[in-house]
């Protein structure tokens, strides 16, 4: 487990890739910034060949004027399993969060999601998102999302979302009907679900890797 105090006015950004154990505990302080990525992504060489990984994000806004960003991203095959949980909680208010999750799983893989969301009674003025969505590519592949919010403050701006889908069949057919071949329609339609996860890294050679990785891996 890591434990980290962001203090004031400063600025805290990770991405975490293909790591298979996380356990970050993070309390910020008054205006300070946190970014988190957990990215579980194979190469167009390779697999993730990840067997198991579960990434854990805890972050507490023990001061005002805060914000906390939290994006996930797994593509899953064969049988690996990963699981990621978020729990933010706006202890005081004026701050913001904002979590985007998603999973892509293919063959047997499980996914599982846990946002726990909190905003205590003195957390007047908070806004706080939290959206999960998943790709299901195979009839054998698995997802569970828990969504958890307690709210106790009134004056707050809060959403949750969560959804579990297949690819579009007349997205597919619109493509294949226009020349673009059945893979190939596939493949940019999965690269369409993952990239606006991959866009909000902020160090751009990272991120034009990332977005480059994934093209291609679609089967």
């Amino acid at each position: 487990m890591s434990e980290i105090t962001i203090y004031s006015g400063e600025t805290f950004e990770r991405v975490f890739l293909n790591e298979p154990n996380i356990d970050l505990h993070i309390t910020q302080e008054a205006d300070s910034h946190v970014k988190i990525h957990l990215l579980y992504l194979p190469s167009k060489s390779s697999s993730l060949s990840l067997g198991e990984g579960r990434g854990e994000v805890w972050v507490t806004q023990a001061g005002r004027d805060c914000s906390t960003e939290i994006y996930a991203l797994a593509f899953l095959h064969g049988e690996e399993k990963v699981t990621t949980e978020t729990h933010v909680k706006h202890a005081v208010g004026e701050g913001t969060s904002n979590q985007l999750i998603k999973f892509v799983l293919a063959d047997k893989s499980r996914g599982r999601f846990v946002g726990n969301l909190k905003i205590a009674q003195d957390a007047q003025k908070t806004e706080a998102h939290q959206t999960n969505r998943n790709l299901l590519l195979s009839d054998e592949a698995e997802m569970r999302t828990q969504p958890q919010l307690e709210i106790y403050a009134d004056d707050v701006k809060a959403t949750h979302g969560a959804s579990t889908g297949q690819l579009d069949d007349s997205a597919l057919f619109y493509m294949q009907q226009r020349g673009i071949d059945k893979q190939k329609a596939r493949q940019l339609l999965v690269g369409a679900f993952m990239k606006d996860v991959l866009a909000t890294i902020s160090d751009e050679t990272l991120k034009e890797q990332l977005l480059n990785s994934i093209d291609g891996v679609v089967e």
